[in-house]
């Protein structure tokens, strides 16, 4: 990486720090630090469950703990297995807590409005336009990818996704039963694989590939959430795919598309795909594509 990158990089994030008053353990004017702050915000006033809330904030069983053990001590939130699970740890805000999360909004609204306010018009549509692109940007950099099992109930809502928006978007809409299989146990090793992707714990998007020994590969259940397009994350599973593929001896990868997938079809395009005749009888699809490893 551009050693240029990387110092404007952690620039920007002392900027970040310093302006929002992350350097001292008061943060906001209260007694305790930022994390213990951002704790009370992401519980909620609905609580949260304890597994939840570290995936949500990035943090390890243990930092967890000891940032909720702190809470409770401040008499702010309680922790108690979950009715409906006596497994699950539900964490939820005492009456003090929930004052105590109001003032901390108060304070991030004022704080919010100090960058605001010495800013003249123009620069201030400025900033707000650059903070919403870096926010998308970072959300994707935030992204995770990794082989999962086809049966989780992760990867199931990906590939229900991916079935759903097929079926608003295909004239005469979709029907999973009439086109070519990609079920669970041609998605496991070694009948191949599924990739899903992550934010903050959640599925965001996913990617297979179906093996057939010395035959090419397939490429299946492309599906990216709408909230992460335009950042480059379709490519990243596209390129982590054919990685993969290259692991397992892949010299030629295929895949079919319906003409109605225009983002799709120029992603594949742009990422070395050529366009070949038809090699299967997808009935969805216009378009059958080729790219040689």
């Amino acid at each position: 990486m551009d050693r240029a990158a990387i110092d404007r990089v952690r620039t920007f994030n002392r900027t970040v720090a310093e302006r929002i008053g992350a350097l001292t353990d008061e943060f906001l004017g209260r007694s305790r630090p930022m994390g213990q702050s951002r704790a009370l915000w992401e519980i909620g006033t609905d609580g949260v469950e304890m597994r939840e809330l570290r995936s949500r904030l990035g943090l390890d069983s243990g930092y967890a703990s000891r940032v909720l053990g702190a809470l409770e001590r401040q008499g702010l939130v309680t922790v108690a297995p979950s009715p409906e699970d006596r497994r699950v740890r539900r964490v939820r805000l005492t009456a003090s807590g929930r004052m105590e999360r109001a003032e901390l909004d108060r304070r991030a609204d004022s704080v919010a409005e100090s960058f605001l306010v010495p800013l003249g018009h123009s620069q201030r549509s400025k900033l707000l336009a650059a903070m919403t692109e870096v926010e998308r940007l970072l959300r994707a950099s935030m992204v995770g990818i990794a082989i999962e099992d086809p049966g989780t109930p992760d990867a199931r809502w990906c590939i229900e996704q991916y079935f759903a928006e097929l079926d608003r978007r295909f004239d005469g809409g979709f029907d999973a039963r009439l086109s070519i299989s990609a079920d669970a146990h041609e998605l496991t090793l070694p009948a191949g694989l599924l990739l899903v992707a992550r934010l903050r714990g959640r599925p965001a998007g996913c990617g297979a590939l179906k093996l057939h020994d010395r035959q090419p590969a397939e490429l299946k259940r492309m599906w990216v959430a709408p909230e992460l397009r335009g950042v480059g994350l379709g490519r990243r599973l596209l390129l982590e795919l054919e990685s993969r593929a290259r692991e397992h001896g892949v010299r030629v990868l295929h895949l079919e598309t319906n003409g109605s997938l225009s983002e799709a079809i120029q992603l594949y395009r742009a990422s070395g795909y050529r366009e070949v005749p038809a090699f299967n009888h997808e009935p969805y699809a216009h378009h059958w594509f080729e790219k040689r490893l």
